[in-house]
């Protein structure tokens, strides 16, 4: 699996893509890579294709670009839950694909004046990485878990959580049929203590005590929090009352800079992320006990 996480980021991080940005050649070519992969593993589309367009403004001095409004896409499809009842309920999964392209004054770029590709390895290309992973494994399942499970990759991240925030607004299913939300955020630079961050783990009946179950074997040293719910797309989830975990493998000094590259990023340390957070999504998507949301701080 640490090959085609590999593979997964190199693509999405390579120069070719220009960081990503929404409105760009480049952020329509990692839609179509992560579209194209959803339809390899068997997603199903909610409308006539796994698109869900929006449009956001970009402010002066951002990029290549006049101050405009673009159009942009999340990329989104889902696998339907085994059992009669329980697949009405949804589990959603997700990550952010959108990054800073050429950075600029008006970005988030911590080096303002490098004019220069932001390539977003860990950030997020890491994160679409380990989604593309853990759903071939679910892909590969005789059995599919027991609720439905909805696989989506939002754009306009960077510029305020735009895309989770859309989605949110404008769901293909009922509201209160989304239970459990799974976030991955910057997953690509796993330490040498093995960590692996995660905010919101109380937020659904018994997450904490399943997200410290799953260390056994994995390889890793979950960091879990019950509420600190964080910063990323899982944030918009949350606010509408939606359980929701972002998981994450820490900072560095090449967050939001040209230099964080695919020769920082471990694949190796990626693929033991991408499996555990399979290992708990199964979990929850076949979980026995009713998933309500408990508010965190």
């Amino acid at each position: 699996m640490s090959k085609t996480f590999y593979k997964h980021d190199k693509y999405l991080s390579s120069d070719k893509l220009e960081g990503r940005f929404p409105g760009t050649k480049g952020n329509n070519e990692a839609a179509a890579y992560i579209q194209k992969y959803f339809k390899k593993y068997g997603l199903k589309g909610f409308g006539k294709s796994y698109y869900q367009p929006f449009k956001l403004f970009v402010k002066e001095g951002i990029n290549k670009m006049k101050s405009d409004s673009v159009a942009t896409q999340n990329v989104v499809g889902y696998i339907e839950g085994s059992d009669p009842n329980l697949k009405n309920e949804y589990i959603v999964i997700g990550a952010h694909y959108d990054h800073w392209g050429w950075g600029g004054q008006g970005s988030g770029s911590k080096k303002k004046d490098a004019f220069a590709i932001h390539n977003g390895a860990d950030d997020n290309a890491s994160g679409v990485s380990a989604l593309l992973c853990i759903l071939e494994e679910v892909s590969k399942m005789k059995i599919k878990p027991k609720r439905s499970i909805i696989f989506i990759s939002f754009s306009g991240e960077e510029e305020g959580l735009l895309g989770s925030k859309y989605f949110i607004n404008h769901l293909p299913v009922p509201k209160e049929a989304v239970k459990v939300m799974l976030n991955m955020d910057m997953v690509g630079r796993l330490n040498d203590k093995k960590e692996l961050y995660m905010g919101g783990a109380g937020t659904f009946p018994n997450g904490v005590e399943l997200m410290k179950k799953l260390q056994e074997n994995s390889g890793l040293n979950p960091i879990v929090f019950a509420g600190d719910v964080g910063g990323s797309d899982h944030v918009s989830f949350y606010k509408e009352s939606i359980s929701a975990v972002g998981f994450h493998t820490g900072g560095h000094p090449q967050y939001h800079t040209p230099d964080d590259d695919i020769e920082l990023i471990n694949s190796e340390g990626g693929a033991l992320v991408a499996k555990y957070i399979f290992n708990a999504l199964t979990q929850i998507a076949n979980y026995e006990e009713a998933l309500v949301f408990i508010k965190q701080n």
